[in-house]
Parts: structure tokens; C-alpha cells; sequence
């Protein structure tokens, strides 16, 4: 294994040269993953429904291309998935990412490209340890395994020629031989359904193997590494495997779970690295240690652009290009990429904490969200939810908010509400059991967090007195107008204001 980190790590060396050249020069980068992706595409029937062809510039697409949704390119991928090609890109889709619901459905079919998967998915992940490797030219990281933490894949009901899952076991389950040779568990394992079993066969399996680096999304991670010490009987994670090196995490902010895995992982020297992956594609790799912020990836296929998040609600919203953003502005991240997505929302916006090099840190969602453990709720499925709980118990409701409650070394996560009855249900239990029952049904990625109290517990409610956000919102001098109560937050702020200010009610 000695010789196989001499090895890779040598390979990963030669890369750092193309990315320093995007770093040096970004704009005549993106100018020619935009041409190639106008070209490429030009006799797709989208292509030929804007005039590919004859597009000679980013103005001009912007003029002529609209703006995408996921409902609005849904006939599209629709489409794809039952079968027909050369729709949005002309290579075959037979892959396709599942991410969180909308408005008419409870997922997102995410169409995935070969160039999609080689060009940015596979790229991003060879890059991450060729940041890592060119910051830490000592490791060792490759004289042992890395472990993938992902989800499951299946065949669709509809088209036997078409599977569709997390981004993280498409890209599993396509991974060239070398690279499962490096990698645990087997497939057999990491693409299992069944999360309780998979858990319980991939806290045994990696347990026994020298794992020298971990991908995955802090709260699974720590599931595992916990059943990991349950099974082994170990204080810490290091004595499990003392080798490792380093955390690459991503999809949900690491900042909650920071103590927990120094806890988990008493090592001064333990690596952490944030990326941006998501069904769409790969974004943004932290390239330096002492800095949190990601560096943008410009050569993936992916063309960027960015809206200034006060014009989002605009019917013409203000576009700029990567040469046109500013430094601390919050932006939505609008996309085109080499699996036919155009002008498309992602729904995450980001601000540039650097202009040379493009660095950025993603600063939320285009709407107010809870996504503290990759659940992805939103305002939508909220307000869905509590209206069928009051329809159940009798209730009426005049305010309410939510927020996360963070899971501790031991503990489990959960959502804390507090809600302000105008008519009280007729039962405050039957209220929680429907509201969570009906979160279940709207939102598959809350359900999969909820699956046995795993990852998620049952809701925590609060039934306040009335004049409560009132009073709240007196408090914040935010009455009247177009202020509005905050009604799902990722950060426990309004939440824990909220719960002081009635404690202090309490004690006067």
C-alpha cells in the first residue's frame, strides 16, 4: 500500500497545474465551458428550440434562453425517464440523481450525463484529494481505504433501462474499478436499502479495515462512528482507526457538529474539508486549511451565473456573469451543465469571499428552509402539514416557527416548533403525530432521516399563549409592514429568543 500512496498521490500532483490555470485565469475558463456546452447541444431538441447555432454569446443565451425551474423542464426529464434521448443533452441519460420534493412532487429527478459524471462528479472527487495532497505532501492517506458513506440506487418502475437515487450512490455505482479497489465498504453494502441493516453490516465491515479518510454528511457520519464504538467496544474512533486522516463533508453545515467529532476523533491533526456536491453537480472543494471558504470549480462542465438575491422576485431579474459578481453580495447560483440543465435554479445562494481566486461559502437557500441533517424542509411542506394537523385536532393556528435541534455525541436530532393557538387541538399528541406523519408523506428526505428515530426524533411542540409572536415581533421592532414571522430557520436564533423572552414572562 506504500506504493500505491507514492502512486496516487504522484497523479493527483500532476492535476494541481490545471487547477492553478483555472484559478489564474477564470473568465477565459468559463467563456469556453460555456462554448462547449452551446455546441454540444445545438441539435438537442432544446437546442434547436432556442437556436443553439446561432448563439455567438452569453448575452445573447441570456436574451434568448430563459431562466429554469424544476417544474418547468419537468415534461422534459419526464420525458428521459421514460425513454426518449437527445432531449436537454445528446449523450444517453440513463442516470438520474433523487433529490428533495417541490410543488408536484416528493422528489427531484436530476438528470446525470456520462460527461456529468466524469467531467464534474468523478473530477471533484479527484480533486478533493488532489487539494488535500498538494496542502499535506506527507500523507499517507492512500496506504489505507476511504469511506464513502451513501445511499441506495434502484431501478425504475417505469423503464427497465433507467435508475435514479442519491447522487452519492450514482456516483458509487459507476466508479471505475481502480477507484472501488481504494474505497469501503463493498457495493454490496454502501448501495443497501435498508438503512438500519446497512448501518449495523458497515459499522463491522470498516471497522476491521484501515480507513485512512471519510466522505459524507455529518449527521450519517455520526450514526456510524457511533455504532462503530458501540460494536468495537472503543472509547474514540481513533483507536479504531488510528491512521485516519481526514473528513470530507458536505450537504449541510459542519459549524453544529464540530465538537461532537472532535469528541468522536481527539486528534489535533484530523483534516476537515468542506465541499459543494449536490444532485446537480460538483461545485466548490475548501482548497486551503486555514480558510473555510470553497474554491469554485470552473472546469467541470458546469457554466455559472448569479442573480443578486434582491432581484430574485423580480420578473427580470438583474444576471451577472462570474467577471460581474462583488465581494460579501448573496447571490442564487443559477447553472447550465453538461447534463442539459439550463439557466437552471439550483436554489442555493452563495457569496464570493473571494475574487481572486473565486472563492465562495454557500449562505442558504433562495427560501426559508430547515436542513440541519440533510432533511430539506421547506415553508411549503410546513404550511402543508400544519394545516392538516389542524383539520385532525380541531385547531386553528394565528404564528408559528421552527428550528433544529442539533444532535449531541449521544443524542439525536429532532425539530422544535412553537406554535400559537388561536383554538387548541383536541389533543396535543394526535396534533404532533400528524403533523410529523404528514411531513412523511410530502417529504421524502425528512421520512428517511425519520425512519426509526434513526437520524430524526419526533417533533418537540410548543404551545404558546396568545400575542406571543406579537410580542416577539414588537421585541425585534419588526410590526407591521412586509415584516413577516420567520417561519423555518436552519439556526436556532428565532427559536431560542423566542423560549427566553417567555421565560423571562414567566419569572416577572
Amino acid at each position: 500500500m506504500e506504493l500505491l500512496n507514492t502512486i496516487m498521490t504522484w497523479i493527483m500532483k500532476k492535476r494541481i497545474s490545471q487547477i492553478e490555470l483555472f484559478m489564474k485565469n477564470p473568465l477565459e475558463v468559463q467563456a469556453e465551458q460555456f462554448k462547449k456546452l452551446i455546441h454540444t447541444a445545438q441539435q438537442t431538441e432544446w437546442g434547436r428550440k432556442y437556436h443553439y447555432a446561432s448563439i455567438t454569446s452569453v448575452k445573447e443565451y441570456q436574451q434568448r434562453v430563459p431562466l429554469s425551474s424544476y417544474e418547468e423542464i419537468f415534461p422534459y426529464i419526464d420525458r428521459l425517464m421514460k425513454g426518449e434521448q437527445n432531449l436537454l443533452w445528446p449523450s444517453e441519460i440513463k442516470w438520474f440523481a433523487k433529490s428533495s420534493g417541490t410543488t408536484n412532487a416528493r422528489s427531484k429527478f436530476i438528470p446525470v450525463s456520462t460527461e456529468a459524471l466524469e467531467d464534474c462528479h468523478f473530477r471533484g472527487g479527484k480533486d478533493l484529494m488532489t487539494v488535500y495532497v498538494n496542502n499535506n505532501p506527507d500523507t499517507k492517506v492512500f496506504v489505507g481505504k476511504g469511506l464513502a458513506i451513501g445511499g441506495s440506487y434502484q431501478l425504475s418502475q417505469e423503464n427497465p433501462d433507467v435508475y435514479y437515487g442519491d447522487v452519492s450512490a450514482v456516483v458509487m455505482k459507476n466508479l471505475p474499478i481502480w477507484a472501488q479497489f481504494i474505497r469501503t465498504p463493498g457495493l454490496e453494502i454502501a448501495l443497501m436499502n435498508e438503512w438500519e441493516e446497512k448501518l449495523e453490516k458497515m459499522a463491522k465491515v470498516t471497522s476491521q479495515e484501515n480507513v485512512t479518510s471519510i466522505l459524507g454528511v455529518p449527521t450519517w457520519t455520526i450514526v456510524l462512528l457511533q455504532k462503530i464504538l458501540e460494536i468495537t467496544g472503543k472509547s474514540n474512533i481513533l483507536e479504531v482507526w488510528p491512521n485516519l486522516e481526514i473528513f470530507a463533508h458536505g450537504a449541510v453545515s459542519f459549524t453544529p457538529y464540530r465538537a461532537v467529532f472532535q469528541q468522536l476523533i481527539p486528534s489535533p491533526h484530523m483534516k476537515y474539508v468542506e465541499i459543494y456536491n449536490a444532485s446537480e453537480g460538483f461545485f466548490g472543494i475548501q482548497d486551503q486549511s486555514d480558510i473555510a471558504d470553497m474554491l469554485l470549480m470552473l472546469d467541470y462542465g458546469v457554466f455559472y451565473e448569479f442573480i443578486p438575491v434582491e432581484e430574485m422576485d423580480k420578473e427580470h431579474p438583474k444576471m451577472l456573469t462570474l467577471g460581474e459578481v462583488e465581494l460579501n453580495k448573496v447571490y442564487a447560483l443559477i447553472i447550465s451543465t453538461n447534463s442539459g440543465l439550463w439557466r437552471y435554479n439550483i436554489g442555493d445562494t452563495v457569496k464570493f469571499t473571494s475574487l481572486s481566486p473565486y472563492r465562495i461559502r454557500i449562505s442558504g437557500r433562495t427560501k426559508h428552509f430547515i436542513n440541519a441533517f440533510g432533511e430539506e424542509l421547506m415553508v411549503e411542506n410546513a404550511e402543508q402539514a400544519i394545516t392538516k394537523a389542524c383539520q385532525e385536532s380541531g385547531a386553528i393556528i394565528s404564528n408559528f416557527t421552527a428550528a433544529p435541534i442539533y444532535m449531541e455525541t449521544s443524542g439525536k436530532g429532532g425539530h422544535e416548533w412553537i406554535i400559537e393557538f388561536v383554538k387548541e387541538p383536541s389533543s396535543l399528541k394526535q396534533f404532533i403525530h400528524v403533523l410529523d406523519a404528514t411531513l412523511r408523506e410530502i417529504n421524502s428526505d425528512y421520512d428517511a432521516k425519520r425512519y426509526k428515530d434513526i437520524a430524526l426524533q419526533l417533533p418537540l411542540v410548543h404551545s404558546v399563549q396568545e400575542g406571543t409572536f406579537y410580542q416577539w415581533m414588537k421585541k425585534r421592532n419588526k410590526l407591521g409592514g412586509q415584516h413577516k414571522v420567520p417561519r423555518l430557520s436552519n439556526s436556532r436564533e428565532y427559536v431560542d429568543d423566542i423560549l427566553s423572552m417567555m421565560e423571562v414572562s414567566k419569572g416577572a
